[in-house]
């Protein structure tokens, strides 16, 4: 497995399995996205998305056939360290992310809220919802 920044023909794929997982959104192929891929194939991707008070990751999932061999932590590891600030997420699975070195904060950036109005937060429960930070090194 390779985590890499994704190339133009990856796009089709990552966006396709985005739309499977239920993560994709409009405008995500303009977003910085990473894949993960194995044996020629994308199986995972995380995307990074720039908003004018802060940087996002606003998705990441594996392929289900392909979980639970890290590729998930690899693809934050690549993400962040080509993040150039802080990078916050909102997220219902609070506990991979801290193991990821993401940190709890009452500090919600002003796009948030805004975000939780959108059909990407639809069905969710918000109370469920964390609002996270892994600050940059």
């Amino acid at each position: 497995m390779h985590v890499r920044k994704a190339l133009p023909e990856d796009l089709p794929r990552a966006v396709e399995l985005a739309r499977t997982l239920g993560l994709d959104y409009s405008g995500m192929e303009g977003d910085d996205l990473w894949v993960a891929e194995g044996e020629g194939w994308v199986v995972g991707l995380v995307v990074l998305k720039k908003h004018a008070d802060c940087l996002e990751l606003c998705a990441l999932g594996v392929d289900p056939a392909r979980r639970g061999k890290g590729i998930a932590k690899a693809l934050v590891s690549a993400l962040m360290a080509a993040a150039s600030g802080d990078v916050h997420l909102a997220t219902v699975i609070p506990h991979f992310f801290e193991t990821c070195g993401f940190k709890k904060t009452g500090k919600v950036p002003a796009t948030f809220p805004a975000k939780r109005k959108t059909p990407w937060c639809e069905g969710c429960d918000a109370r469920l919802c964390t609002v996270m930070v892994r600050k940059v090194s």
